[in-house]
């Protein structure tokens, strides 16, 4: 049972918190380490002194396939144990079951002015299972110091980003800087590669892995003419250390000064323009490269906020979502941390785009993300994830061309779906 502590003050967003006789204790997963937990920390408390309910952040881990794992055995014990949860913009299926229906807890307009197809997302058999409350998609950060000494605009392609790569690290090298790399990115075997490589693949016309129909589409020449040009990059202009790589360890290396570009999300930004940054003022961002007769393809990533359908306190938990999520709590997250709104509004907000001017010229970027196919394959998406990213690890790896990775991959999928979809 939730411990129950005396009222100091109660006031809500929605006004059902504040006819309760006593502040009730919540707990929420809002992040695993640095700046995502310190600015739910900071969202967390504010709400708790506008209301006088308590909260308690509980640790979760910081990868996201561990993360869902934990929700899984959670929810599957139908445990009160994690109240509101931080979930990925793909898990709104695999978890519907277990979570609140916020139109019904807040009100059928309880996400108006937010991005429709991240709404549309979280809504599952007509319930708005998640309230969204940052967006994602994957950008190039690129050093603009070393490309204007060097001569470059920012590439376009994927083949100009590997030349123009390959050219300054060897300078670079040759100037004695010898620990510069050319590209870092995320290429451990997990979600994260997942991201790059639909990316990778996307951006070259080779399709999305299994398309909106639920068909598999991803054994085609230009699929493994994408996975076959990133496989290049590995000890060339890429460490093969990236084999291990998540969003943090491609970050330290480029904020450490030590490579020309690096695949990321926009949290990178604010981070890279820290006091204690080695490329602070040297950075520049721009949508992702595209193959040679593709358009650039970015990723949508995301997280949003969702109750447990086994809370104890269920209307002021949908309340402290509908905090956190509103468009003050947006706005001081993407002025402090980067964290792209999901509130339209906000991106012809001044001080946002002060804050992170690549917010208005990125902005089609965000709003057009190319989404991992986790609607058409339901609660299969994990199995259909890892596959294809450990098939994509397979050709970085050096064990498999990307004809026969995505060939064998066409296989392992048709047998999934065999068993539906």
């Amino acid at each position: 049972m939730k411990k129950l502590i005396p009222a100091i003050a109660l006031a809500s967003i929605t006004g059902t918190a504040a006819t309760q006789a006593q502040a009730a204790e919540l707990t929420i997963s809002c992040g695993a380490v640095g700046a995502e937990l310190t600015l739910c920390e900071e969202g967390v408390k504010a709400w708790e002194s506008k209301t006088g309910h308590s909260v308690n952040i509980v640790s979760t881990p910081n990868s996201s396939t561990e993360r869902l794992s934990l929700y899984q055995q959670i929810l599957s014990a139908q445990s009160s144990d994690i109240d509101v949860m931080q979930i990925d913009v793909v898990w709104p299926g695999l978890l519907a079951n277990h979570l609140l229906d916020l139109n019904k807890a807040l009100g059928a307009d309880a996400a108006e002015g937010h991005f429709e197809t991240i709404v549309t997302n979280n809504t599952v058999d007509d319930r708005l299972v998640a309230m969204p409350w940052f967006t994602d998609a994957g950008v190039l950060y690129y050093r603009k110091d070393l490309l204007e000494q060097h001569g470059h605009e920012a590439p376009e392609t994927w083949q100009e980003m590997t030349a123009i790569a390959e050219e300054i690290q060897d300078a670079e090298r040759a100037a004695g800087n010898d620990k510069l790399w050319g590209y870092v990115f995320q290429g451990r075997a997990y979600e994260g590669l997942t991201c790059n490589a639909l990316e990778w693949v996307a951006s070259h016309g080779g399709g999305s892995i299994v398309d909106a129909d639920g068909e598999i589409t991803i054994d085609n020449a230009k699929a493994a003419e994408a996975l076959d040009l990133a496989a290049s990059w590995i000890g060339d202009i890429s460490p093969k250390g990236a084999l291990n790589y998540t969003e943090e360890e491609a970050r330290g290396i480029f904020q450490s000064g030590n490579a020309v570009f690096m695949r990321n999300w926009p949290y990178a930004w604010s981070l890279a323009q820290s006091e204690d940054s080695d490329v602070a003022g040297k950075v520049g961002v721009v949508k992702l490269p595209h193959g040679p007769e593709g358009e650039s393809a970015a990723t949508l990533g995301g997280w949003n906020l969702a109750v447990s359908k086994y809370t104890e306190s269920p209307e002021v938990a949908a309340d402290l979502v509908a905090f956190l999520t509103g468009e003050a709590e947006q706005k001081r997250r993407a002025i402090q941390g980067a964290y792209n709104p999901t509130i339209a509004s906000l991106y012809d907000d001044e001080e946002v785009l002060e804050a992170v001017p690549f917010f208005g010229t990125l902005y089609d970027t965000f709003t057009n993300a190319v989404a991992r196919p986790s609607a058409p394959t339901g609660d299969n998406y994990g199995r259909v994830s890892n596959s294809f990213f450990n098939a994509a690890h397979s050709v970085l790896s050096g064990d498999q061309s990307g004809a026969e990775a995505v060939s064998q991959l066409d296989s392992e999928l048709s047998r999934i779906k065999r068993r539906r979809w």
